[in-house]
């Protein structure tokens, strides 16, 4: 990952909405919420924000990073990104962004480690509400109790074990670049420690030392992502098992219980 962080000036808000993140940064508030559609293959180069953050996309699918991994964002997930913690985006589809930006003082309390969390109706109506509001909204009323369950609709969300952890070794990325490309191919260890010039026990210890996880686990942790993100979209669960080189839907199904602790169906029928 690129290491030419973005340095942001603090410019004092002037406008009622803003796409530029520099307009939030001394706003009087726990909470703002940044409003801005981007378009497919728009890339957020890497930066930072001293505030923690809530990436989300009320539509359309997003793919972050950090040094520590890789998150796929469709509008039934977010990211919880500490404050300081250097990330990207990229859009893999057009993208209606609604980014939450939390105080650094309140943020302290749902970690220091980025995590995906489950967003439910109820916290995407809320999210939506506080957007449709001036950067420095009136902090009465109705506002308060938005931004108070916003704060509780976090702290109380399920977090998913989404998580694809991102090599730094220049032989190890060729190989995660490629299996995420076509995360259906049911390549072997020895397949690409030939494609890279190693031996298949060089990219073992590679992939544990720098994931830490089994080259098998890394593949199913992608090609999780992958299937919610296929399934989210409305594909069937047998297709989706069988583009993904399962060998039945019921071998996805338990892997994906395995995993996620409860079944595709259950998990997609969710509020």
């Amino acid at each position: 990952m690129k290491r030419d962080v973005r340095v942001v000036s603090a410019i004092p808000p002037r406008a009622s909405r803003s796409e530029d993140y520099a307009d939030y940064l001394n706003v009087p508030r726990l909470m703002t919420v940044l409003v801005r559609d981007q378009q497919t293959g728009e890339y957020n180069a890497p930066h930072a924000h001293r505030h923690g953050q809530i990436l989300y996309a009320s539509s359309g699918t997003m793919r972050a990073m950090t040094e520590d991994g890789l998150w796929f964002l469709p509008p039934r997930r977010a990211l919880w990104i500490p404050p300081g913690m250097v990330h990207d985006q990229l859009m893999l589809s057009p993208v209606n962004l609604r980014s939450l930006y939390i105080e650094p003082e309140v943020a302290q309390g749902f970690g220091q480690r980025c995590k995906v969390v489950e967003v439910s109706v109820m916290l995407r109506e809320l999210i939506l509400a506080l957007a449709d509001q001036p950067i420095e909204y009136a902090q009465e009323g109705r506002n308060t109790h938005i931004v108070g369950l916003i704060l509780h609709e976090i702290e109380t969300a399920r977090s998913l074990p989404l998580q694809i952890p991102w090599p730094t070794d220049r032989r190890l990325l060729m190989v995660c670049n490629g299996i995420l490309d076509h995360p259906e191919q049911p390549h072997s260890v020895e397949y690409w420690a030939d494609r890279v010039g190693a031996s298949p026990r060089t990219l073992i210890r590679l992939f544990l030392k720098e994931t830490g996880l089994t080259f098998r686990h890394w593949v199913q942790q992608v090609r999780l992502a992958t299937a919610l993100d296929r399934l989210e979209q409305g594909q069937a669960l047998g297709a989706v098992a069988r583009e993904l080189g399962y060998a039945s839907p019921s071998a996805f199904s338990a892997m994906f219980r395995r995993v996620m602790g409860e079944s595709p169906r259950a998990f997609l029928s969710r509020e």
